[in-house]
C-alpha cells in the first residue's frame, strides 16, 4: 500500500507550504490524480482520514480529488485515444507504437488555508 507514503509526502509538503506562507491551519486539499497513476482512491482517503486526525495543521481538513483522464498518443497515425479503453494498442490503426500523454500524474492542485494574522508573532487572529 503506497498510499500511506503518498499521504505522508503530501502532509510534509503541506507543512513546508504552511511554514513558507504563515499558514495556521489547512481547511482542504485538492489533489489531481491520474487515471492510471496506480493510486487506489479508497485507500488514499482512508490514509488521509487517519493522518489528518494526528496532525494539528490538517486536523479536520477535507481531501478533494480530481481525476485526470489517461490519454495515449499513437506515433504511427498521430491520433490520441482513451488509454483505459484500449491500453497500448491504437484503436485507429492497430499499432503498438504508442506512449502515454497524460493520466499518471499526482499533484497538489489547491490548498485552502487559514493564515496567522500577524506574520511576526505567529499568533492567530482573535475576534
Amino acid at each position: 500500500m503506497h498510499e500511506l507514503g503518498i499521504v505522508e509526502h503530501v502532509i510534509r509538503t503541506l507543512h513546508d507550504v504552511a511554514e513558507e506562507n504563515n499558514v495556521r491551519r489547512i481547511g482542504s486539499v485538492t489533489l489531481e490524480v491520474g487515471e492510471v497513476s496506480g493510486v487506489v482512491m479508497d485507500l488514499l482517503t482512508d490514509c488521509w482520514n487517519w493522518f489528518r486526525e494526528k496532525d494539528d495543521l490538517v486536523k479536520g481538513a477535507e481531501l478533494l480529488t480530481e481525476t485526470i483522464e489517461a490519454v495515449t498518443v499513437c506515433t504511427a497515425c498521430d491520433k490520441t485515444y482513451r488509454t483505459v479503453d484500449h491500453g497500448k494498442t491504437c484503436p485507429h490503426c492497430g499499432s503498438k507504437e504508442t506512449y502515454l500523454l497524460r493520466g499518471n500524474e499526482f499533484s497538489i492542485k489547491q490548498i485552502e488555508a487559514e493564515l496567522f494574522d500577524d506574520p511576526e508573532d505567529g499568533e492567530p487572529e482573535t475576534e
